[in-house]
């Protein structure tokens, strides 16, 4: 990508609740950086990377997110090694995450936070988060005593903000967001998880709480803005602005006051250029009406097109046997609607290797209780269902990788 966007570029600040600070509205997520191969285990291709994020830099972008597994385990190193060290590390906060589901005892939490500043090459870490929390992670975490970790780290000035990244209920999200006295939230929305998970229901919780709100997957994994349903596409068509649909999806989120930041995890030339430009245009409230209906006529056939009814409510969980209902439906209607690759990866993950006990949780594990039936608004015949997601994500591939992965992550 030419450093010619750079100038191009008005970057657009929003202001972080509670404090002075204005942070670029568009994240460089460094969960998908540029790589050698496929798949979450594959080497990062450092100068290709480093380009890019050099080039996001130059443009403005003030804050870079990682984590713990990322890449394998690198991503951190690498930001250390390439960027951190090299002359941009007060031009950016670095963003990176307590990985609260390989932690099991409360020595651990300490010893993985002083493991992260060293591959960082830091002193402070900008903006520290709990990774992944649902009810029962940050129940466990709570128990390690977490919280006086978070104390302690804040008084020594080792971390200047905190935070938790979130993947469970709404009820759970706003227990956690009333348990402590955090800085900031990261959560998934876009066009079609506007009810998923925190949701916006959420997203007006935080924020009318001040604190901080960082989307993540804007995009649903790329889902949105690549193989979109010819039914979508001609939705889009119908308006004259011309705009892909990744920047509907960009523009959508961002039209909301109450996000301070969108993440993206960004390694293609173009859809940095693409992301650059939209974020200098994307305003809070800068979309009409006539957009906004447009929005939520993609979402209802992107809702229409689904293979399993799934609203993701959670009332089905906890699952007996720690099945994640609710995502496995949501990768499998990704991999039926459009995302097949992705919707692979994304199951793979937090069936098989991310999960809350450290042991894999497929659907093949159900013990035929029948409460999720029992407890479901919507009447779906879940394990009827699973026998889908079994076929089409959790093959003998699919667990041979993930064993791979657990295996390097120290996961047993």
């Amino acid at each position: 990508m030419s450093l010619t966007i750079v100038a191009e570029v008005i970057m657009q600040y929003r202001t972080l609740p509670g404090s002075n600070e204005q942070l670029s509205a568009l994240g460089f997520g460094c969960m998908r950086l540029a790589s050698k191969g496929k798949g979450l285990l594959s080497a990062i291709d450092t100068d290709t990377a480093t380009r890019q994020i050099i080039t996001a830099i130059e443009a403005g972008i003030n804050y870079l997110d990682t984590a713990y597994p990322y890449h394998g385990g690198s991503s951190e190193s690498f930001l250390g090694d390439n960027i951190l060290s090299n002359g941009y590390r007060d031009r950016v906060n670095i963003a990176t995450k307590l990985p609260c589901f390989l932690i099991n005892k409360k020595e651990k939490i300490q010893e993985t936070f002083e493991k992260q500043l060293k591959k960082l090459r830091v002193d402070v870490i900008d903006y520290y988060l709990l990774h992944s929390l649902n009810g029962r992670t940050w129940d466990k975490m709570v128990s390690l005593d977490v919280i006086d970790f978070m104390d302690t780290i804040r008084k020594q000035d080792r971390v200047r903000k905190m935070g938790f990244s979130f993947h469970g209920t709404y009820d759970a999200f706003v227990r956690i967001v009333d348990s402590y006295d955090w800085d900031f939230c990261q959560v998934q929305y876009n066009i079609i998880d506007e009810d998923f998970q925190a949701g916006i229901r959420g997203i007006d919780y935080a924020a009318d709480k001040g604190i901080g709100v960082i989307v993540m997957e804007p995009l649903k994994g790329g889902m949105i803005a690549g193989n979109v349903p010819r039914d979508v596409r001609s939705i889009y068509e119908s308006s004259d602005n011309g705009w892909s649909p990744a920047e509907w999806g960009l523009r959508w989120v961002l039209n909301n006051p109450k996000v301070t930041m969108v993440l993206s995890g960004m390694n293609d030339d173009r859809h940095i250029g693409e992301n650059l430009r939209v974020v200098s245009e994307a305003l809070p409230n800068h979309m009409t009406n006539g957009e906004i209906s447009i929005v939520r006529a993609v979402r209802e056939k992107y809702l229409n097109l689904m293979e399993v009814g799934c609203t993701g409510c959670g009332y089905c969980m906890p699952c007996p046997a720690g099945i994640d209902i609710p995502g496995s439906f949501r990768d499998l209607n990704n991999y039926k609607m459009t995302g097949k690759a992705q919707a692979k990866i994304f199951h793979m993950a937090y069936s098989g290797i991310m999960t809350e006990d450290g042991k894999p949780h497929w659907t093949s594990s159900c013990i035929n209780c029948g409460k999720c039936e029992k407890a479901c608004p919507q009447g779906i015949e879940v394990r009827k269902e699973f026998l889908k997601v079994q076929k089409h994500l959790e093959g003998s591939g699919a667990r041979g990788l993930a064993s791979v992965a657990r295996l390097f992550l120290g996961k047993g």
